[in-house]
């Protein structure tokens, strides 16, 4: 690849990164209007997995993983501002939210339950993680997408109504996302790349095989991506990250309840 194809694919490749972040509170916007708990993830997918299958197919693994975190971050922050303005009505295009939100807020006051119990959130955790992989697998990453639209659309709502409940609203907001649900949603976007990727470039090689060159072109393509490397090193960082998870969770969890009790107010 010469110097000024590289050069060539800079801007384009920032505008992928930061586009579906730009995009995420429009898809929570028109969820809530039109009042359908399906659309959420469906319109949250829409606003990311373009993007994302094209850095891929560029070779441009790392900004694929940026632009997913930003985009999580800006599906986060768009649905806790909805959720602090109106819990009762984003709570109705939330998938899961209101019964998360009920449990996270018996844990947060009780400080015990299936936050702080290995035995029960580890095959929650396994169970979520399966599925996932199976689906991103399957889909070139698609459905992977949008079951991880649903997990952060329900964490995201509960953190909203723990700022609405009056008591701390800038500890709901700072601490409501706990640093090992964090180190999860980046292992899951770490595996939903690497899983993404072989599907994607099997059917996009399909497709260049079925088609063939353009008129007039040459056997050569003029922008091959860089040599795609095996991705066992994605694989072992999301692992790490969702050994962190579980452990600090197991460790620090009731503490975390206790910091956000006086969230829930009197």
């Amino acid at each position: 690849m010469s110097a000024r194809s590289v050069s060539g694919w800079g801007a384009p490749c920032a505008g992928l990164i930061f586009l579906p972040a730009l995009l995420a509170p429009g898809a929570v916007l028109l969820a809530r209007v039109s009042g359908s708990p399906i659309l959420l993830p469906a319109l949250a997918t829409l606003a990311v997995y373009p993007m994302l299958a094209a850095l891929l197919v560029r070779g441009r693994r790392r900004s694929a993983a940026v632009a997913a975190l930003l985009w999580a971050a800006s599906l986060s922050a768009s649905i806790i501002a909805c959720a602090i303005r109106d819990p009762g009505g984003t709570g109705a295009v939330v998938l899961h939210g209101t019964a998360y939100r009920d449990e996270m807020f018996a844990f947060i006051r009780s400080g015990w339950g299936t936050e702080s119990d290995p035995r029960r959130f580890l095959p929650q955790h396994v169970l979520h993680l399966v599925v996932f992989c199976i689906l991103a697998a399957c889909s070139a990453g698609l459905l992977g997408i949008a079951l991880g639209a649903i997990l952060v659309g329900y964490m995201s709502y509960y953190v909203g109504c723990l700022a609405a409940s009056g008591g701390a609203p800038a500890i709901a907001v700072c601490l409501g996302w706990p640093p090992w649900a964090i180190l999860r949603v980046g292992a899951f976007v770490l595996l939903g790349i690497a899983l993404t990727d072989p599907l994607l470039m099997a059917v996009r090689r399909r497709f260049r095989e079925a088609s063939g060159p353009p008129p007039g072109s040459t056997a050569v393509e003029p922008h091959l991506p860089p040599a795609r490397r095996p991705w066992r090193a994605w694989y072992l960082a999301a692992g790490l990250l969702l050994a962190a998870d579980a452990g600090l969770k197991f460790l620090l969890a009731p503490t975390w309840a206790a910091l956000l009790r006086p969230c829930l107010g009197p």
